[in-house]
């Protein structure tokens, strides 16, 4: 299994922090180093508990303070929350997460193991428990904030499904530690062949480029069935940032083409269960809200991987440094053409370009790689083409280097 994703986040009710300043951020947003710690009073919402006489409103004067410090590679916050009753949240009458959770674990699902990760206080996690019984058999929570867990162990006393873990989703200990605990002595392994029909990965992903990282890093574990997938084709649903699935979803033809999206369609089908509409505007749907005021809110969108068949997926068992290698290498020049570009894999690359233009194999043999075609605009076929040339290529690098350029670079 690869130990790659050990980092830390901000909470899901965090500030968001797009990745880079894309889709016209406004500075003021990245804090500076120089800054002053700024506190931030988001939406008050009600948490008292509603009566048949006095129903819960928003216009309560509870609420929640988030301590924005200066920006650091471990994404701390300082959150507290005011509420009387922690098993209650806010009024759900306009709430998405129950659309959000009947789409993750639609109708015909039986006996599912839910891993939720990074559940906040818990707006999906109830929406979870609400559904009908025999879908869910147990809900296994990972968070390690104390301030959601005040809002999570409720849900433990009150539903024997329910088993709250105070484990970080970020650190590959965690899951380390659920195996040895125990919490999977239930699941059966399942040929790869079919999906496995009882385990199901649940996460809200950080609305920041550490959100990238991980789901970039959980994907690469599929090719070598590393992490959940030692037990089969593990389905994963996440709520995350619509820059975010732009980029997972990437075609050919779009500028947002990347290395995440290479891989993640190299590896996995995916699709939005819910329309995007359904989520916004995001703060009115969960809660606590993460919206700064002035400053624009990001869409979010619910959506569903499931890792390819063997036969379907593009990535070799093994392949999966060769890969990367060839990916970071490449995408670097991505708006150059690959006959151009591919001698920027190792001196004397070029001698590649003779297998992928093989005049004695037919145009479509998965051999042959259109080389004119720009990096970006290279298919999931092509790249399959090129990295099976540079692992036959005998002067291909012997120390890749892959793991730390990765892992620091994300998607």
């Amino acid at each position: 299994m690869s130990l790659l994703f050990m980092l830390r986040r901000g909470p899901a009710s965090s500030v968001k922090c797009c990745y880079g300043k894309a889709r016209n951020t406004p500075e003021e947003f990245f804090p500076s180093p120089r800054r002053t710690p700024t506190a931030f009073t988001i939406r008050p919402y009600s948490v008292k508990e509603s009566t048949a006489d006095t129903p819960r409103s928003r216009d309560d004067s509870q609420s929640i303070v988030i301590r924005s410090k200066t920006r650091s590679t471990q994404r701390k916050r300082k959150v507290t929350y005011t509420s009387d009753n922690k098993f209650h949240l806010p009024a759900q009458d306009d709430w998405s997460a129950a659309l959000v959770a009947d789409a993750f674990v639609p109708a015909g699902s039986k006996d599912k193991v839910i891993i939720e990760a990074f559940p906040g206080p818990g707006v999906l996690t109830r929406a979870l428990m609400a559904l009908p019984k025999e879908r869910i058999r147990k809900i296994i929570v990972l968070e390690h904030l104390e301030p959601y867990l005040e809002f999570l162990k409720p849900l433990e006393a009150a539903d024997s499904r329910v088993h709250v873990l105070p484990l970080d989703g970020y650190s590959w200990n965690s899951y380390q530690k659920l195996e040895a605990d125990g919490y999977l002595n239930d699941i059966n392994t399942f040929p790869w062949d079919q999906s496995h029909p009882h385990l199901h990965f649940i996460a809200h992903l950080p609305t920041s480029v550490y959100g990238e990282q991980l789901i970039a890093q959980f994907l690469r574990l599929i090719p070598d069935g590393g992490w959940l997938f030692q037990y089969g084709r593990v389905p994963m649903s996440y709520v995350m940032h619509d820059w975010l699935w732009e980029r997972v979803s990437a075609s050919t033809e779009s500028l947002n083409r990347c290395k995440l999206s290479v891989i993640a369609q190299a590896v996995s089908s995916f699709a939005q269960p819910l329309s995007p509409e359904a989520l916004f505007p995001y703060d009115q749907h969960f809660w606590p809200s993460s919206v700064v005021p002035g400053h624009r809110v990001t869409p979010m969108t619910a959506v569903t991987m499931d890792p390819l068949k063997r036969q379907a997926r593009i990535i070799e068992k093994g392949m999966l440094d060769k890969w990367d290698y060839c990916l970071r290498k490449l995408f670097v020049l991505k708006s150059k053409k690959l006959e151009r570009a591919i001698g920027h894999l190792a001196p004397g690359s070029t001698a590649l370009l003779s297998y992928l233009t093989d005049p004695t194999l037919p145009t479509d043999h998965p051999a042959r790689a259109d080389v004119l075609k720009l990096i970006r605009k290279m298919e999931t076929t092509d790249w399959a083409a090129l990295v099976r040339a540079f692992d036959a290529w005998p002067f291909a690098p012997e120390d890749l280097l892959i793991t730390e350029s990765f892992s620091r670079e994300g998607g």
